[in-house]
């Protein structure tokens, strides 16, 4: 009687499928490249600045009805109030930065520029 011989398991590959669309990260590393601007997020300069307006915010989330307050730097973000598109003065002006948690980051706050851009 012949042996079974073991399956090769197919799901590994499935996990960048579902994190992003196929050719995602390509797109991501594209606009890098091409966005001059994007590479000062980068910098020392920017991650001090970054550290600062959390500081001066307490960690807690700016956004109106939020107020989430977050010890795990990693879960918010430097939020520029008004877009910069590369305008180095509204890029590094503090007073244009506020601190937001991921989530009101990623959601509100991306619904909210979209739909000044119609």
């Amino acid at each position: 009687m012949g042996r079974l011989s073991t399956l090769k398991p197919r799901l590994t590959t499935l996990g960048s499928r579902i994190a992003r669309p196929e050719g995602e990260a390509a797109r991501l590393a594209e606009r890098d490249r091409n966005v001059t601007w994007r590479k000062w997020y980068k910098t020392a300069r920017w991650q001090k600045l970054r550290m600062q307006v959390l500081k001066r915010d307490l960690f807690t989330c700016q956004m109106v009805g939020c107020g989430r307050i977050e010890a795990n730097t990693s879960q918010l973000v430097a939020d520029h109030k008004i877009r910069h598109q590369g305008d180095e003065r509204l890029f590094w002006d503090e007073n244009n930065l506020q601190c937001l948690c991921k989530p009101c980051h990623d959601r509100l706050k991306q619904k909210q520029e979209r739909s000044r851009l119609f």
